[in-house]
């Protein structure tokens, strides 16, 4: 074989390898933002099933100082450490471009598990609050889907108010603040902290307005 035409073959096998990597890192990735989505619809579920409700925004400041307790959603929180490590690692290793520290692959699985345990709790306190303040204006059990979007949107912008005319929950934003922050050593805690205060002064009845009137999301 010619050396132009080695060349050539080289650069296909390069090319079909690169395509095939970057497409399984879709692939991964779409995976990933899957499990936090179901993550987050069983975190949601599980509150709203309880009759324990968050008041205020100083009770669920309270709450969120005390023991994170997600055990019941340890199976699917663990689907999400499992799928997000191998990204971590990959964003890791090209460290020089993207300025991640190399410490990430030796304690990604650790780090990445502790903000995605925090973070869920950090939701559910928010969504629980919500739902608090919709069934007390409607008198009614609130919307799994109203309370997840409004949980959502306020986690990750407290300073915006939800668009309700958007049905799309954020979850790849979702879940680079988890795994990304979380591979950091960053908390959310701060945020969470600024989107209670935001749930506790929205305003419920325009909410259960569009709750009570049989939109869906």
């Amino acid at each position: 074989m010619k050396t132009p035409e080695k060349l050539h073959g080289y650069a296909t096998a390069a090319t079909s390898t690169g395509r095939s990597a970057g497409a399984a890192t879709l692939r991964s990735m779409t995976a990933l933002v899957d499990a936090v989505g179901r993550l987050v619809d069983a975190a949601v579920a599980h509150v709203l099933l309880s009759e324990d409700r968050v008041t205020s925004a100083a009770e669920g400041r309270r709450r969120l100082a005390g023991p994170t307790e997600t055990e019941e959603l340890a199976d699917k929180v663990q689907r999400v450490v499992v799928l997000a490590t191998p990204i971590v690692r990959l964003a890791a290793r090209g460290a020089k471009f993207t300025r991640l520290p190399w410490a990430m692959i030796a304690s990604s699985s650790v780090s990445v598990a502790i903000a995605v345990r925090s973070g869920v709790r950090e939701i559910q306190v928010l969504s629980s609050l919500i739902a608090y303040r919709i069934e007390q204006t409607t008198g009614q059990p609130a919307d799994p889907r109203l309370v997840e979007k409004i949980a959502v949107d306020l986690y990750l912008n407290p300073k915006r108010t939800p668009d309700m005319t958007d049905d799309r929950l954020r979850l790849v934003r979702l879940t680079r603040k988890w795994v990304l922050q979380g591979a950091l050593g960053r908390t959310t805690s701060k945020r969470a902290g600024k989107a209670l205060e935001a749930a506790e002064k929205f305003d419920a009845a325009r909410w259960a307005s569009w709750t009570s009137s049989g939109s869906t999301m």
